[in-house]
């Protein structure tokens, strides 16, 4: 067997199915993707949390929040970002509420998907930058797993390529180019940000141990790591796109948002060069033991740190009774 064949051989094969029915009920491979994402991000940010000093319990009520919000978040952008499919000429615009046939932009789950975070940390009362610092690494690493049902959708690949770990894609599949031969392999995108996202979670957990990130650094940290490297994905990907001034439009959302996060990274690090010393963010109120009567004093205060006026041993008469 030749070099050139052996290389061949490598070709990385697209699913066969994306789709398994238990009876009537249709199990997709993207939703098992999104779904197995969120539960490992759950696991890793219940510890995480927990190191800093906070319930791990906080952490599902928040998830309660956030996770509907973001999966809404993320399926609103893809509909605007790419509308075509859904408003253009021979779209349905039903099938922007199908969500379980893919699309989800992930600018519309992060955004919204910190809005739903913000209202559950604020309803548990602890810190919600103090969560977007726990929660970082495992976005990373649910991002990387979520990128697994595009691969059994057969969408997002790259362009043709001759790499040895090219993608192959069905001819048949409604995201073959036509205009391509049959025997094309391509860039396999979601190859490359599952690697990429995996390996920027490793990175800004090694930066949170050696500078003690806090105050929400981390997160800031993660969106710079992320945008990195979705920008020069982006421009390996082939899939129709809108474009302002020749570029696509996720290429300019990362561009903005990265520089953005840059800027919120380094004037945060000169205000809180550490981490909080708390996660919590109001003082629990401490209730009297049961059984134990609490003693009151004229002035109204429990604790007797201000004396009646009169403060004789014995009281006047017509003072032992009210």
């Amino acid at each position: 067997m030749t070099l050139t064949a052996a290389l061949v051989r490598l070709e990385i094969p697209s699913p066969s199915q994306s789709v398994w029915y238990l009876g009537p009920l249709p199990i997709r491979a993207y939703a098992l993707a999104i779904m197995t994402g969120i539960v490992v991000a759950l696991i890793m940010t219940r510890r995480r949390w927990s190191q800093r000093g906070g319930d791990p319990d906080d952490v599902l009520e928040i998830v309660f929040w956030a996770v509907p919000f973001g999966i809404l978040g993320g399926r609103i952008y893809h509909v605007i970002s790419s509308p075509d499919a859904y408003f253009g000429a021979g779209g349905d615009p039903w099938k922007a509420f199908a969500i379980w046939e893919g699309g989800l932009g992930i600018w519309g789950a992060i955004a919204l998907g910190a809005l739903g975070a913000w209202i559950g940390a604020r309803k548990q009362k602890v810190s919600f930058v103090a969560f977007a610092d726990a929660v970082a690494p495992g976005l990373l690493v649910a991002q990387a797993i979520g990128r697994l049902g595009n691969w059994f959708n057969q969408e997002l690949f790259g362009g043709p390529t001759t790499l040895p770990w090219g993608l192959r894609i069905d001819p048949a599949s409604a995201t073959f180019p036509a205009d391509l031969p049959a025997d094309t392999l391509f860039h396999p995108t979601f190859l490359y940000e599952l690697l990429w996202n995996l390996a920027a979670a490793a990175l800004i957990v090694w930066l949170e141990r050696r500078y003690r990130l806090g105050h929400g650094r981390v997160f800031w940290a993660y969106v710079m790591a992320y945008t990195s490297g979705r920008i020069w994905i982006e421009y390996l990907r082939i899939d129709t796109a809108h474009e302002i001034l020749g570029l696509r439009l996720n290429v300019w959302t990362s561009l903005l948002v990265g520089l953005g996060a840059l800027v919120a990274f380094v004037l945060v690090g000169r205000r809180h060069p550490g981490r909080e010393t708390t996660v919590v963010t109001g003082d629990p109120v401490e209730p009297a033991d049961e059984g134990e009567d609490v003693p009151e004093t004229p002035s109204g205060d429990p604790s007797g740190a201000i004396a009646p006026a009169d403060s004789s041993d014995e009281p006047a008469p017509h003072e032992q009774e009210s």
